[in-house]
């Protein structure tokens, strides 16, 4: 279940990103308001997986893959641009997300979860 409630958090996460782009300076209601509320439920989700995940791994991975999202869309959304060495770096981050959560795998220290 940890990891649905990271997943939830960590869509939320990308959805405060492009909302808040969206917000003009938080002049825009509608967006301010979507950026605010997916904020509260992307914390929310993230305290829910927290209950599981030491806080660093956690967060690097809610921020992580969270930057990595809205950084894949922000062509969709604004016009931005995706170059060959964006998506190069994108992946780098990914892969370090993924090799963090490896590295603090159970066996290592015998701790359960």
């Amino acid at each position: 279940m940890h990891w649905l409630h990271l997943g939830i958090a960590v869509i939320f996460e990308i959805t405060v990103a492009i909302s808040a782009g969206k917000a003009q300076g938080f002049t825009n209601a509608k967006w301010t308001t979507a950026t605010l509320v997916s904020g509260g439920i992307a914390t929310y989700f993230l305290s829910l997986a927290l209950l599981t995940f030491d806080v660093g791994i956690g967060y690097a991975v809610w921020a992580g893959i969270g930057a990595a999202g809205a950084a894949l869309l922000g062509p969709l959304f604004f016009d931005e641009s995706l170059t060959a060495a964006k998506a190069v770096w994108l992946a780098v981050i990914i892969a370090g997300v993924v090799w963090l959560k490896l590295a603090d795998s159970p066996e290592r220290a015998g701790a359960t979860r």
